[in-house]
């Protein structure tokens, strides 16, 4: 997962960064939006104000923050199609575009019914089992000022994962996507403006690392989704200031096809996994491993069936893989696949990305003859690209899967969930799809992940903790008998 918006190890207080922040169109090539960003000066003042309102918003309740949100999810279907076509003119995708907008709102109204029974269940209240006099209960505190610093690969739907939650528990958002998808960001910010207690809690800015440096000046607590190398400095920003990162970083998903498993079934899923959004995802599948047995008729059958795809172009709203939306992202695919050839890989089908209209695509790309020694097979492709590797038995299977700095999530197919599901639980990551692959998308609020490895950092955003990690637990703890006195603690009042 990248996020080309990354922090600088070194100081840039001697360069001054550019007033105007200027986006590629990733279908067309040109630069054909131009925003400027503000100040670190301007981010500040944006940050008092918004901290001025979270005393406010939080003391709205959870039932008064709820309606404000549900507001909010009405709002962003009002204007379904303003969103759309400045995420798809930001990604180069139409059927994605179309669909975000109303996913982000059915989350709004899913954490909005969850939220209440949550926050419930995580209420401890009580009597000490120590001292028979004292009672305890909780009192949750949001962070003052929760910062997020979100990818170009899922512009709304990524950016507001971790804002939705925090904003129900109570605190306020200041959002910094990246400088490579900025376009998205005014008609959001419409639907935030009609909502006028969200407004004062809530906000999205364009910038590219000195405005995400600002970001992360100015806040209680922050997220980050993107790249392990960005992350690792984030990590290192963060705890200068002794605040706590939460972080989504990058993968080399593995998945499993055993000698048991249905192949075209298991070639399909592989496929799809794969290429979606052109590879673009943080749970994209990046490796194959398969089964000696079944290796070569499933290899046939994977490039049979990627050869089936075709590329959306010209026509936006026809085929399968959209161009990237990174042009720097393409060269870094084009790079893992050359050093794979030069290395002793074959490609079967696919290859190189090629420019067509000013975009950079990359037809479903198959490789074998692949081994660890390559950096298509150790490095996060984010490109649909599927290496293809035989295993002799399933011990050597979950060595290889398990044989990376990633584990961020992972997929099993096989002849039965059975069997699937006691492979799955040999694996370093912190979610496994059984039968199918990037099941994750499925299970968002229902469930808890976390990253293995340097897939990431802090709680998960799945589940209940996706909401409870930004309340901070405070526990008031009654006496109700006397007071224990010095004297009883004495030395000579000891017990015998």
């Amino acid at each position: 997962m990248t996020n080309s918006a990354s922090l600088h190890p070194s100081s840039t207080d001697d360069i001054e960064p550019p007033r105007e922040l200027r986006a590629r169109n990733p279908r067309s090539g040109e630069i054909d939006y131009v925003v400027t960003p503000p100040t670190p000066a301007e981010v500040t003042d944006l940050a008092a104000s918004l901290r001025e309102g979270q005393r406010p918003w939080r003391d709205l309740g959870l039932s008064g923050r709820i309606a404000a949100l549900s507001a909010w999810a009405d709002a962003i279907e009002r204007d379904v199609a303003r969103i759309a076509r400045a995420e798809g003119t930001d990604t180069a995708r139409v059927r994605v575009s179309s669909e975000v907008p109303y996913m982000v709102a059915a989350a709004v109204r899913d954490w909005c019914a969850k939220a209440p029974a949550l926050i419930d269940a995580a209420t401890l209240e009580g009597r000490s089992s120590v001292m028979s006099d004292v009672t305890y209960t909780t009192q949750f505190e949001p962070y003052g000022l929760l910062g997020i610093i979100s990818p170009w690969n899922h512009p709304f739907l990524l950016s507001s994962t971790d804002a939705i939650p925090a904003l129900l528990a109570g605190c306020a958002v200041l959002v910094k996507p990246s400088e490579v998808t900025p376009r998205f960001i005014e008609p959001v910010m419409s639907t935030i403006r009609s909502v006028p207690e969200l407004a004062s809690v809530f906000a999205y800015i364009p910038g590219a690392a000195d405005v995400g440096q600002a970001v992360i000046d100015n806040v209680d607590a922050l997220c980050f989704t993107g790249s392990v190398s960005t992350g690792r400095l984030i990590a290192a920003a963060c705890a200068s200031r002794f605040i706590p990162a939460f972080l989504e970083l990058g993968g080399k998903d593995a998945a499993i096809v055993t000698a048991t498993a249905d192949v075209a079934s298991a070639a399909s899923a592989i496929l799809k996994g794969s290429v979606h959004n052109t590879g673009q995802l943080c749970f994209s599948t990046e490796r194959i491993y398969v089964d000696r047995t079944i290796y070569e008729p499933f290899v046939a059958e994977l490039v049979r069936q990627s050869e089936s795809l075709e590329l959306s172009y010209p026509d936006p709203t026809h085929g399968h893989l959209g161009p990237f939306i990174l042009e720097r992202q393409a060269e870094i695919v084009d790079d893992h696949l050359r050093d794979a050839v030069v290395r002793g890989a074959t490609i079967l089908t696919g290859g190189t990305s090629v420019e067509l209209g000013g975009g950079r695509y990359m037809r479903p790309t198959v490789l074998v003859g692949v081994d660890h020694s390559m950096r298509v097979m150790t490095e996060e492709t984010f490109g649909p690209v599927m290496p293809v590797m035989p295993y002799e038995s399933i011990d050597e299977a979950v060595e290889l899967a398990n044989d990376s700095e990633f584990g961020l999530s992972g997929a099993v197919i096989s002849g039965s969930a059975e069997e699937s599901d006691a492979v799955a639980r040999r694996l370093d990551a912190g979610a496994i799809s059984l039968q199918d692959t990037s099941l994750t998308i499925g299970i968002m609020r229902d469930v808890e992940k976390v990253a293995f490895k340097a897939s990431g950092l802090g709680g998960s955003r799945m589940g209940p903790a996706g909401l409870l990690r930004f309340l901070r637990k405070k526990a008031l703890i009654l006496r109700t008998g006397p007071v224990v006195s010095m004297e009883a603690l004495a030395e000579h009042n000891r017990p015998v």
